[in-house]
């Protein structure tokens, strides 16, 4: 078993473009869920309106990138429109049910038959990400191990990541996070001062609902594809679970969740794989492999929350509204 390729695999996930997707997609989660307390789980949602905004918007009416990227974000905003209006006037489990059936809906929708030639139907989306490519000012060749397209794909991902890390950590100190956090604290005192609650939770659902569209871009330009079958409802799960292992009420937190998730993904999968091609376990193929470290995944989340809950950069006065 060659332990030097299954370690160089897991790092080099820390700043794979995967990564920055995931960073950015769990940072609109917290500023959801950690600084207004919303509980979305159509992150996802979010993800799949993005991706399919840009792709469509490329490949159908042939918009110059810039344009695909704004067409993703005014998606996702009437999307968190049709999400919010309905519900933020409600229990938060309301909004948690209509947002995990909202994704589910987007992800059906795609996969209808009748909209083959505008979606792709299950096959998806492809090669619409020329115009991107087409900005790279590094000539051909390798840096740092990388081609000049893998490297560009992971500035552009992880230099995106680093401006909107900036961007929520000053909204969140400024005195529009701080009634967004008092929110969170208790909604009925903040309304109680004269705010406007909903108006607030509104701003946050749009804020956190562009990052995962913009999330939903970078991952999948990478690929150069964009299918349905990768915003199922384990996505947001997925990212639900960067977001507790990094810390809820913190900006660096689903940064630091998001590689410490892939790191652990790809070295758990290197090593059960290189286990079994060396012989050492025969009770287990490859597919089996590949579900078992989703549950190691978990039962090391489960150990986490034992005995750090508040995440890797958390604290503990973030957890009194969880």
């Amino acid at each position: 078993m060659d332990f030097g390729f299954i370690f160089s695999s897991a790092a080099g996930e820390l700043f794979s473009p995967t990564t920055a997707a995931y960073a950015l997609a769990t940072l609109g989660l917290a500023v959801h869920f950690g600084y207004a307390g919303l509980l979305n789980f159509g992150q996802a949602g979010f993800m799949a309106v993005g991706a399919y905004g840009f792709a469509i918007s490329t490949l159908t009416f042939h918009v110059p990138f810039f344009v695909g990227l704004l067409v993703a974000v005014v998606c996702s905003t009437i999307f968190a429109l049709l999400l919010g209006i309905p519900t933020l006037r409600l229990r938060a489990d309301y909004l948690a049910i209509v947002t995990i059936a909202a994704a589910e809906i987007v992800r059906y929708i795609v996969t209808t038959n009748q909209l083959t030639t505008v979606t792709g139907s299950a096959n998806g989306l492809a090669a619409f990400e020329g115009d991107f490519y087409a900005m790279n000012p590094f000539p051909p060749g390798t840096y740092i191990g990388m081609n000049n397209r893998d490297f560009f794909i992971r500035l552009v991902a992880w230099a995106v990541v680093a401006v909107f890390c900036l961007l929520v950590w000053l909204l969140m100190r400024s005195p529009w996070g701080r009634v967004l956090k008092g929110i969170r604290e208790d909604e009925n005192a903040v309304r109680s001062l004269g705010k406007n609650v909903y108006a607030y939770k509104m701003q946050a659902l749009i804020i956190g609902g562009a990052l995962g569209a913009l999330a939903g871009m970078i991952f999948t330009i990478p690929r150069g594809a964009v299918q349905p079958a990768n915003y199922g409802t384990e996505l947001t799960f997925f990212l639900y679970t960067c977001l507790l292992l990094g810390g809820l009420g913190t900006v660096l937190g689903p940064v630091v969740g998001a590689m410490i998730f892939w790191v652990v993904l790809s070295l758990t999968q290197g090593i059960l794989y290189g286990l079994i091609e060396s012989g050492t376990i025969t009770w287990l193929n490859t597919v089996q492999a590949g579900q078992l470290r989703y549950i190691l995944v978990g039962v090391a989340l489960m150990l986490l929350m034992i005995f750090r809950p508040q995440g890797v950069l958390g604290n503990k006065k973030e957890l009194a509204f969880a």
